[in-house]
Order: C-alpha cells, then sequence, then structure tokens
C-alpha cells in the first residue's frame, strides 16, 4: 500500500498505534479530500486488516468530481482541494 500510494496527495497513513487515533477515524477527515487508511494484524488468522476513513461528502463525491475536473483541464490535482479537516487533530 505504501509504494502504492507514495506520492499521492490526498493519502495519509495512520502509523501510530497508541493514543486517541490508533487507526483511522473519520472525525480526522471531515470536511477534507483526505482518505487515511491504515493496518493491524489479526492475532487468530493471522491476516493483515485494512481500515480506511474518508468523508463521503468530500472525498467520496464533490471532492473527487474537483479533483477528476482538475485533471480534465490539466490544473493541479489538488488546486482547491487542499484544506485541513474539521475536526482538529
Amino acid at each position: 500500500y505504501r509504494g502504492f500510494y507514495r506520492g499521492e496527495p490526498f493519502i495519509r497513513f495512520v502509523r501510530d498505534k497508541k493514543g486517541l487515533f490508533r487507526y483511522p477515524d473519520p472525525k480526522a477527515v471531515v470536511g477534507s479530500n483526505f482518505c487515511d487508511i491504515g493496518f493491524d494484524i489479526d492475532e487468530h488468522t493471522g491476516r493483515v486488516v485494512v481500515l480506511s476513513a474518508i468523508d463521503n461528502l468530500v472525498k467520496g463525491a464533490a471532492g473527487s468530481a474537483v479533483q477528476c475536473m482538475n485533471i480534465m483541464l490539466g490544473f493541479d490535482e489538488v488546486e482547491g482541494l487542499r484544506v485541513p479537516s474539521l475536526h482538529p487533530i
């Protein structure tokens, strides 16, 4: 995942496994175009569990439309989308 998404402006990885934000939290992405991704291992099955959080209005719809429009019209992909989330971290 990290290699595939390296350099993507709206992908953030949750790395710290302690504190309030051990996993991706929807509160941390509200009002933003970010997708937070986290990982954990299920000790019982040995499988990797991937978790993500997005704001369905920004990243899920309107923000994606703006991002696609930017790409289609030759603008910088992040134009108009680099705003922090509404929840302070």
